[in-house]
């Protein structure tokens, strides 16, 4: 490991808001153990809304400030409070156990005030516009996350605020859980590039996350989906041109066991999202034969791990590999609050880690 734990389709709108944010923005130099010509990724003011606009060398730098952070407060004990004076709007429309942790904590141990908003506490959508919510919100704070049913409030969101929207989730994007899981790749292989991901499941929001950033990191992925629950088409051909330009492998099969072999990583999510409760007699039966065992793992490389986002069900992945010590899912847990930490810290501040650069 090279970052040991204590060692260690267009979705976004670069609007003129946006650009009008960033416009005046000072270049920064790595001022640590890098040559000073070196030009540090910029991403103060941006929004967050999708891996599809995010280059490779901005989703490492993402993954490098929470490194960082990690070691920073976590290993070393220090306190930095880089969002002192700051305050950010936490709108749910989904209930959530980690994201709303993970940012609600993360904000205040940086000093920061944040505040959880769901549909019963403001008037988003329903007595006000989300136009007009995006113009109050960015009068009073200074950023938002937004974890949504629908992806185009966001972009509505991040069109009419003047300041970062972030996406805690919608129905076609998860960008912070893959973060995440990103980042514990990374401290538990060394580097990222190389590997091989096996998603085993729906074609759902968190894969389609995977598939607009895995190739940008040189990691070739293999999809399992049974028929009917294929990944957005949209997605499917930007995956593709991807894995062409970035020379990985792309995989779309509905056989488990084809996924799965040689893979590095197995990863699936739950089969019934929340609003597709009526569906779960539908999605049961097709799911058939996806189950995660130890006989999937049979057929992976010899190195295998799982990933799982939660909350899962025995079903989607049974206790065996679950509990295995092959399993990530509780260091994955955890980098969700370094990860969004790390969002909101490159969005809001010009902070530039201390940390050495991964290895990615």
């Amino acid at each position: 490991m090279s970052l040991a734990l204590c060692k260690s389709t267009a979705r976004f709108l670069f609007n003129a808001a946006t650009a009008n944010k960033i416009s005046k923005l000072p270049v920064q130099c790595i001022r640590h153990g890098q040559p000073p010509t070196q030009i540090v990724t910029q991403l103060k003011a941006h929004d967050f809304l999708t891996l599809q606009n995010y280059t490779t060398e901005e989703m490492k730098y993402l993954l490098w400030v929470a490194a960082d952070l990690k070691e920073r407060i976590k290993c070393k004990g220090e306190y930095l409070p880089l969002l002192q004076g700051k305050s950010l709007a936490m709108i749910f429309e989904k209930r959530s156990t980690r994201t709303r942790l993970s940012t609600e904590t993360g904000f205040a141990l940086l000093g920061g005030h944040p505040c959880f908003l769901t549909t019963q506490d403001i008037h988003l959508g329903i007595n006000e516009n989300i136009t007009d919510t995006a113009r109050v919100l960015s009068t009073m704070t200074d950023a938002i996350l937004a974890r949504v049913y629908n992806h185009i409030d966001l972009e509505v969101l991040a069109q009419e605020a003047t300041i970062p929207v972030i996406n805690g989730l919608s129905d076609s994007d998860h960008p912070l859980q893959i973060l995440a899981d990103y980042l514990t790749l990374q401290e538990h292989y060394g580097s990222l590039h190389g590997l091989t991901l096996s998603w085993i499941g729906d074609g759902n929001n968190v894969l389609n996350s995977i598939m607009l950033s895995a190739a940008k990191f040189g990691m070739n992925l293999h999809v399992a989906t049974p028929k009917g629950f294929e990944p957005d088409p949209t997605v499917t051909k930007i995956a593709v041109e991807d894995s062409i330009k970035h020379h990985t492998k792309l995989l779309l099969t509905s056989d488990p066991s084809e996924a799965a072999k040689g893979a590095n990583v197995l990863i699936t999510d739950t089969w019934i999202s929340m609003g597709q409760e009526e569906e779960k007699e539908k999605r049961m039966r097709a799911f058939q034969g996806y189950q995660i065992t130890m006989k999937t793992a049979k057929v992976a490389a010899a190195d295998w791990t799982f990933l799982h986002c939660l909350p899962r069900k025995p079903e989607e992945v049974d206790d065996e590999v679950f509990y295995s010590p092959q399993s990530l899912v509780f260091q994955e847990t955890e980098n969700r609050k370094w990860t969004v930490m790390a969002v909101m810290v490159s969005l809001l501040t010009d902070y530039s880690p201390q940390l050495q650069k991964p290895t990615f």
